[in-house]
């Protein structure tokens, strides 16, 4: 099966989701509408969830024992089991849901109604800049505010008056990843530009609710000058303003990738999306066109970069073909469903895009196994035992992948492949996604019909056929960065890639 269903939940419902009502900066948190939500309702929504997961969700006990989720789900029936708002609601339901370590398992920002949307999301306080995680410490990458004390390489300490470090304690909470990669965790709470919804903004906003309109802060710069003062808070749609137009649409025929020489024979390909299913660009085309280039040219090194790009289709499988002159087996994985058929009465809860997921037929194989699984063939054909044949004229050069946290799906699978095919080296950081395997490939979006949250059910594990680690892929040339890394604006990702002068490895 394509990497495209695996991560195809990632854009459903993108489109529509528009800014509704009154501009978020001219409200502060005591002025804005919020729904109250009744403990009767709430507890009607919790037993559905609780049933849904339970019967079919197939990740569930991956990383938690039964006991374990037991416990998780009285927690979480104890915490709705009060009149509560929506927004204490929603954050109840994203910690529950962060406890299963699934990377595919979340209050899923682009699912969620307009009403939700309008109510949690669109609101302002967003912090005035873009900024990284550098050993647990906020580094300003980019600044918005116009404020100097802001400039690169600034340490923020605190965030109205709330230490950064403490901010991070907190969504981590609420931060998915797949088993123990704290990488994917960290990387989803930095603000980048990569997305039109940054949790960050989303969930400190949840947490720790204050004006909209200003935010002020205690910021360290590079030499160690200490200073307090407020800067003016960004609304959402000035967030989504500021990020690269590859972050917010990609229903146009705009080019989503970028291509140049850094020298003579050294080409650098940059891939900030691989969700490209409603573009109306040829990206075929365009990658196939950019790989003969290289050969005719006689380019000695290309350097891909992913970082920042969590996934989307099967865009790699292109490159792939590109770098083989034989068949190229990619890693083994088996799939496991918990269900053979949805229970009628709960499918109007459940909505998708492919009707075949309610009933999986003979495809889930019986009998059930010691784990209570159903063996899923269904995509065996074009997964399982999946074989990459090459195609077109074979790029020989030396590749080099630029990784980090983010990738944890398409890219992790394409960075894994390269990785173990000895087809180029990794360069940067540890990347997100699991080794042992993740839960996707088909998605439920259950709608909860009391509070109107919606959250992500992937359908079925993937499980590898032999031990692996709990962790996502380690770079074969590491990067560490540094505040003044970001001060000086020094990329050590591609210089270290650069600086790499070993030969491709005959495959």
């Amino acid at each position: 099966m394509s990497v495209a269903h695996r991560v195809r939940y990632i854009i459903v419902g993108l489109s529509g989701f528009l800014a509704l009502g009154q501009s978020s900066a001219q409200l502060t948190d005591s002025a804005r509408p919020e729904t109250r939500l009744s403990a009767a309702d709430l507890h009607q929504d919790f037993l559905i969830l609780e049933r849904i997961y339970k019967e079919l969700h197939p990740g569930l006990y991956r990383y938690n024992t039964p006991p374990q989720m037991a416990a998780h789900f009285a927690d979480l029936d104890r915490r709705l089991s009060r009149d509560q708002t929506l927004a204490s609601a929603y954050l109840a339901v994203s910690q529950f849901l962060a406890l299963i370590k699934c990377g595919h398992t979340h209050a899923n920002f682009f699912n969620q109604s307009d009403a939700v949307v309008a109510e949690l999301f669109e609101r302002g306080g967003r912090v005035p800049f873009y900024f990284r995680w550098i050993d647990r410490r906020m580094i300003v990458t980019k600044n918005f505010s116009g404020d100097a004390r802001l400039t690169l390489g600034t340490e923020v300490l605190t965030i109205d008056g709330t230490p950064a470090a403490t901010v991070l304690d907190s969504l981590l909470t609420v931060s998915r990843a797949d088993g123990s990669n704290d990488y994917k965790r960290l990387s989803n709470l930095e603000v980048q530009g990569f997305d039109k919804w940054e949790m960050f903004d989303i969930y400190r906003s949840l947490f720790f609710p204050g004006r909209e309109d200003s935010v002020r802060f205690r910021v360290r710069s590079l030499a160690g000058k200490e200073a307090t003062f407020a800067a003016k808070a960004l609304t959402q749609r000035e967030r989504e303003s500021l990020a690269p137009k590859s972050a917010t649409e990609t229903k146009t025929d705009a080019a989503l990738f970028e291509s140049r020489y850094l020298d003579a024979r050294s080409a650098y390909l940059r891939m900030p999306t691989w969700a490209t299913y409603d573009s109306k660009w040829d990206w075929r085309r365009y990658l196939n066109g950019f790989l003969d280039t290289l050969v005719m040219r006689g380019a000695d090194r290309l350097v891909i970069d992913l970082r920042g790009n969590e996934g989307g289709e099967d865009v790699g499988d292109v490159i792939l073909h590109r770098l083989i002159d034989r068949d190229l087996p990619l890693a083994q994985y088996r799939r496991f469903v918990r269900y053979r058929s949805v229970p009628a009465d709960l499918n109007p809860y459940l909505d998708t895009w492919d009707k075949s997921f309610r009933d999986w037929g003979s495809a889930a194989q019986d009998p059930k196994n010691a784990d209570g699984f159903y063996r899923l063939t269904k995509w065996d054909d074009d997964s399982t035992g999946a074989v990459v044949h090459p195609s077109g004229k074979r790029f020989r050069g030396r590749v080099f992948v630029l990784v980090d946290g983010s990738n944890s799906s398409a890219t992790f699978q394409f960075a894994s492949a390269v990785q173990q095919a000895g087809l180029g080296q990794l360069v940067g950081e540890p990347t997100g996604g699991n080794r042992r395997g993740i839960n996707g490939s088909a998605f439920f979006f259950v709608r909860l019909p009391r509070s109107h949250i919606e959250v992500d059910l992937p359908l079925v594990a993937e499980f590898p056929t032999s031990p692996q680690p709990d962790a996502g892929l380690v770079p074969d040339v590491r990067v560490r960065y540094t505040a003044a890394d970001i001060a000086n604006g020094v990329d050590r990702t591609l210089q270290a890639a650069l600086s790499v002068t070993t030969k491709r490895p005959a495959n």
